[in-house]
Parts: structure tokens; sequence; C-alpha cells
């Protein structure tokens, strides 16, 4: 038998079986059996991703970062600021972070590793820092350009800082100073390729290098010479953007995807701010109406004078509609405070009763949580509200809350603005002969939180201190304050209180933790010889026990 026809007789047998099977309505195909690929793929798929009645007004795009930020910028940043001048929420939300993140500043630390060094690039930035030198408008110091440039990403999305170069001649001991620069100052229309400009691409104003070591970093801010938005713009500025260099800007803002431009921390509960709102004012203009509504005349015959109708008029004066009328026959069109309406021949006088609502506090309760989501701060922080928390959980969400503030101080605040600001500061301050070098490494200090339980807290810090687990210059440091400036004060301090004689329970080479003296004394320690501590202490203890008899005599 040819190939052919052995080909043509498997085609014959195949059709026989697909038209028994067919006959058979009982006969279940093997394949049938099996579960289908795309079926299982269903089974295992999201159900976020699902499509059905309950998902029909869900949109999502699928957009980049930049795309989405770019047709939506200008809008959440209005709305931003209007909920933030309006809105007492909103304006908390914005104030509890500014005072978290920046509280009275982050403090920077020179670490040369010479303590001369040190003190000699720490004077000379505390003179840089007041308002009068690193600030271009002469209005805040380094500290407070801080809390005005984050209260900016927070308000806004974003903040620029320009570094301002001057003249020996203006009479700056550092010739710079920082102007800070709303975001509105980004010409946003500036996209695409540049061909003037080496091909560089330009995203919302912002333009990458696109060839060479420094590609896909910035290399120029397109910014406009004044602000977009002010009606007091000087006739001889144009109102045209032009690049200024990426070495003079920093671009300060919270990176959520690979986006290029920022967004308002309060964008998802910006609906929520606003709904309750309406809901507040809907809620108060009923209430004084009903308050302004005190009662109402009413009567069964309509063609009768009603009570304190005026008696100049007749009745076919009260006859022409129905309707609510006032004393001298006016349609009541609108609602006064302790006001009577007067219906057509009214003779009964029918009071209001103000209706109350229930659930509205826990309406708001629940509101202000999603709103206090929405800007990440904790609940309590929002609406002043302590009375669901104890101790603990107040803890536990000030921790959560304290986290968080530390990552945005760490990753965002000291690497954006603060370290980029410190170089410029010394390399002006090198130029202009002030510090010895243009490069100075530096700690930077957050402020410190405030201890909830200050006595339990401090007594964990000791004994983690005393058995090795942290040491006295890192939890100096964790409270805001330079631990070698407080190095010094201490000793000072003991020198002059040993010089004089004076012992305190401060001093541990005098005194336990109790107050107990030390029975060895070093001679040292600036007391002369062992005998003169001992008597010294011995006189102090006396002391205390002589003002103690006399202030319990007094009091009996």
């Amino acid at each position: 038998m040819s190939s052919a026809s052995r080909r043509a007789r498997r085609q014959r047998q195949a059709a026989q079986t697909v038209q028994t099977v067919a006959a058979a309505p009982n006969v279940v195909r093997i394949d049938e059996r099996r579960p289908q690929p795309g079926l299982r793929l269903a089974k295992r798929a999201y159900e976020g991703a699902s499509q059905g009645r309950l998902s029909d007004g869900w949109f999502a795009s699928s957009t980049s970062a930049d795309t989405e930020i770019w047709s939506a910028s200008r809008t959440l940043r209005d709305r931003s600021r209007e909920l933030v001048r309006n809105n007492p929420h909103a304006a908390k939300a914005v104030a509890a972070l500014v005072a978290a993140i920046v509280g009275d500043g982050i403090m920077p630390r020179p670490k040369t590793g010479d303590d001369a060094k040190n003190r000699k690039v720490r004077e000379v930035f505390d003179a840089w820092a007041s308002k009068d030198q690193c600030d271009a408008d002469g209005a805040l110091d380094f500290y407070g350009l801080q809390t005005l440039g984050v209260r900016e990403v927070i308000e806004g999305g974003e903040v620029l800082f320009r570094r301002r170069l001057r003249f020996a001649t203006d009479g700056f001991e550092v010739p710079v100073q920082i102007q800070v620069l709303e975001s509105d100052f980004l010409d946003s229309y500036k996209n695409g390729y540049q061909s003037d400009r080496d091909n560089r691409f330009a995203i919302q104003g912002i333009e990458f290098n696109t060839a060479g070591p420094q590609i896909g970093k910035p290399g120029a801010y397109w910014l406009y010479p004044e602000h977009p938005g002010s009606i007091f713009l000087t006739q001889r500025q144009s109102m045209v953007s032009s690049a200024v260099p990426a070495s003079e800007v920093l671009h300060v803002f919270e990176k959520q995807r690979t986006q290029v431009r920022g967004v308002p921390w309060g964008t998802p509960a910006f609906s929520t701010l606003r709904h309750l709102g309406d809901y507040e004012e809907a809620e108060l203009v009923r209430k004084k109406i009903e308050a302004s509504m005190v009662g109402i005349v009413t009567g069964d015959d309509d063609l009768e004078p009603g009570i304190n109708q005026d008696p100049n008029k007749t009745i076919d004066d009260y006859a022409e509609q129905p309707g609510i009328y006032d004393v001298y026959g006016n349609p009541v069109e609108r609602f006064e405070p302790g006001m009577f309406a007067y219906a057509r021949g009214g003779k009964t006088i029918t009071f209001n009763s103000p209706a109350t609502i229930g659930g509205y506090n826990d309406y708001k309760v629940s509101q202000l949580r999603t709103i206090a989501a929405g800007y990440r701060v904790p609940y309590e922080m929002l609406s002043g509200d302590l009375s669901q928390v104890n101790f603990s959980s107040g803890r536990m969400g000030l921790l959560e809350f304290r986290r968080f503030v530390r990552a945005i101080q760490w990753q965002m605040l000291i690497p954006m603005m603060l370290q980029p600001i410190w170089n410029w500061f010394c390399e002006a301050a090198y130029l202009a002969g002030k510090i010895d070098s243009p490069i100075v490494p530096v700690e930077w200090s957050p402020p410190a939180f405030e201890w909830i339980n200050p006595t339990d807290d401090v007594a964990a810090a000791t004994e983690a201190m005393r058995t090795g687990q942290r040491s006295w210059e890192e939890i100096i440091a964790e409270s805001g304050r330079d631990p070698e400036a407080v190095y010094l004060e201490i000793k000072k301090f003991q020198d002059r209180c040993r010089a004089d004689g004076v012992v305190l329970d401060s001093d541990p080479s005098a005194t336990s933790g109790r107050g107990v003296a030390q029975k060895d004394v070093p001679a040292k320690a600036g007391f002369g010889d062992r005998s003169a501590a001992s008597d010294a202490l011995k006189r102090a203890v006396e002391a205390g026990h002589a003002e103690r008899r006399r202030r319990s005599h007094s009091g009996n």
C-alpha cells in the first residue's frame, strides 16, 4: 500500500470517529474532561484584575508616572493650596508634618577629625546661617529655609533651591545665598528633544543629558524669571523660560515612582476633605434654618384673616394664592433668626422643633481617619482627639509615624537638600579663604523626638550606654545637639564646681547615682587630696540634712 493510500485511509477513519461521537451525546471526548489551559489561568488570576459588574466603574491607566503627573500636577497643586488656605484639617496636617520633619532644624556637625578645624568650620557656618547671609530674600535663616522647603514639598509636591553667587564687593563673608522657588517656576510645557541644546531631552521643564558620563541625569532646569501666576510682573521681564544649569538648582520632592516631578502629599485625601467640608457646611445651614424658623401660623379657613395680620388689608388681599406670608402680606423668601411665618388665614401657631441627627460625630471621626491616612499622620495628631487612646496605643502610633519621619529626613531631605547646600557653602567659604578645604565631611543631627515617658526612656538610654550597645555621642546626637559642644559644656561646668568645692550628683567621679559619696576620689579630680574631698562631701551632706530639718520644722 502506498503512502497516499495509507494517508487517505487514516482520514476516513478519523471522519468516521467524529461522526460517531457527534451522534452519541453521552459520549464525552477525552480532551473535554481535561481542564483547559485558559481556564486554569483564569482561576489563578488576581481578583483585583477581574472584570465584572462590581468593577465596571474602575478605570486604571497604564501610563507612565510622568504622563500622569503632567496632566494633573497643576490642578493638584492649586487644590492642595486652596485646601490649606481654607480647610482647617488640611492646614493642621501640613503643619504637623513640617513640625515633625524639621522641628527646630536639622543641624550639621563637621567631622574633619580635628577638633580645632571642626570648631572653625562651625563658627563660619553659624555666621553664614543667619537670615542676612544665607537667604537671598533676607527673611529666613538656614533652619527657616528648611521649614519653608519642606512645607512646599508637602503642600505643592516639590520645591526648588537656586544657588546665588555673590561678588566679593557685595559684603558677604561667604559669597553665596540660597533662593527658594516654588515649583510653578518650572516650565512644564518644555518637553521633547531640544535641537539647539545638543539634542537633550526635556520632561516637564527638566532637561536631561542624552550622552556622556552624565547620561540620564538632569543637565538644566527651564525656569521662568518670575512666578507665572503673579499679577505683579516686572515690565522689563519677559515670561519666557530659560535654561539654568543643574549645578545651580536643587530639586527636592518625594520620589514614589520613576518620575521627575512630585505631587502634593495629601492627594489621596483631597476628595474626602472636600466632601467633608461640604457636608459640614450643609449641616450648618440646616441648623441655621431650623433655628431661624420658630413657628408657623396656620388655620382651616383660608378666607378669614389670620393672627397678627395687617388690619388695613381685606380678605381679598390675602386670597390671591396659597403660600407663606409675613405680617405685611409679603411672601416669605428667606429665613431670619427668630422669625414667625404666617400661612394665609392662619389661626393656630405650630412651634418648630429642631431635629437631632444621630451619627454625625461617628461619620466625622471616620472621615478624619481617612484624611489622616491620606496625609500619613496619626489621627490623634490631625484631630487632637485623644479620647480613644491609652499610653500603649498612643506610643505605638507615634513610633510608626516617627519611623516614617526618619525615612523622609534621611532618604529625601538630607541627600536632596541639606548635603548639596552644605557643599555649596563649603566651596564658597573655601574660595573666600574662611576654611582650609572645599570639601568638609559632615554629620546631620535631626531634632530629637520628645520622650513620651522621660524616666523610662532615660533609663533605657543609660542602660544601653553602660552595656556598650550605644555610645554617649550617639545618644547626645539623637537629642539634636552636638556631642562636642555638650562635652565642652559639661567639662567647663565640672571644672568650675571642683574649683569651688561644689559637689553635685551629676559628677559620677564624686558621687554615685544615688548621691552616695564615692570611696576613692582621685586627687586629680580638682579637690586636692582625698581627705579634702571627703570633708567637702561630708559638709555637703550635712548641709542637705540641715536644710531638710529646717523645712520640716517650718512646715509644722
